[in-house]
């Protein structure tokens, strides 16, 4: 079976790889943030940009909820992730 080329793929694989390699990255911030010793080393790779959404206060008639606050934690190391995830999606597939 011939591989695809990349713009054939469907934003669903986009979307599995991109996540996955989020889940990796956090994972590799998470072990860097707990064993790596107290230096600049540390704090260049696990220092992230942390944007947040919410809370969202919905009002309808007979139901009230709210959603969030929503956050993400970016760093350098969740980005290493995505770059892993996606090159090893483009060796297998």
């Amino acid at each position: 079976m011939p591989k695809t080329p990349s713009g054939k793929r469907s934003a669903l694989f986009h979307l599995l790889v991109l996540s996955s390699g989020f889940v990796v990255g956090g994972f590799m911030t998470h072990f860097a943030r707990r064993f790596l010793p107290v230096g600049a080393v540390k704090e260049f790779l696990t220092t992230g940009v942390n944007p947040s959404l919410g809370p969202l206060n919905i009002d309808l008639v007979i139901l009230n909820f709210t959603l969030g606050p929503i956050a993400l934690d970016v760093s350098l190391l969740s980005l290493v992730g995505v770059l892993i995830a996606y090159l090893i999606a483009r060796s297998l597939f």
